[in-house]
């Protein structure tokens, strides 16, 4: 199907609002939240969709958090 096509963007923008979904439950099992989550809304307005998510900002101590379950849940190779 061509990148341009109407249900391509569709199918993205729904790929990528599935994904913001995901992560947010994610995030929620391991109690934590980012306040900014989304879809950029620049990415998804342009003629041709290719959404960003947008993870935002968050607070040192929430950073030091998820990088601590971030560790905990790394699969050693």
């Amino acid at each position: 199907m061509p990148p341009n096509s109407s249900h391509h963007a569709s199918a993205c923008v729904s790929e990528a609002e599935d994904a913001v979904a995901e992560l947010r439950a994610a995030l929620a099992a391991n109690g934590l939240r980012l306040p900014s989550l989304s879809l950029d809304l620049a990415s998804v307005a342009r003629e041709s969709p290719c959404p960003h998510v947008t993870l935002g900002g968050c607070s040192p101590e929430l950073a030091a958090r998820l990088a601590a379950v971030l560790r905990r849940k790394a699969v050693v190779a």
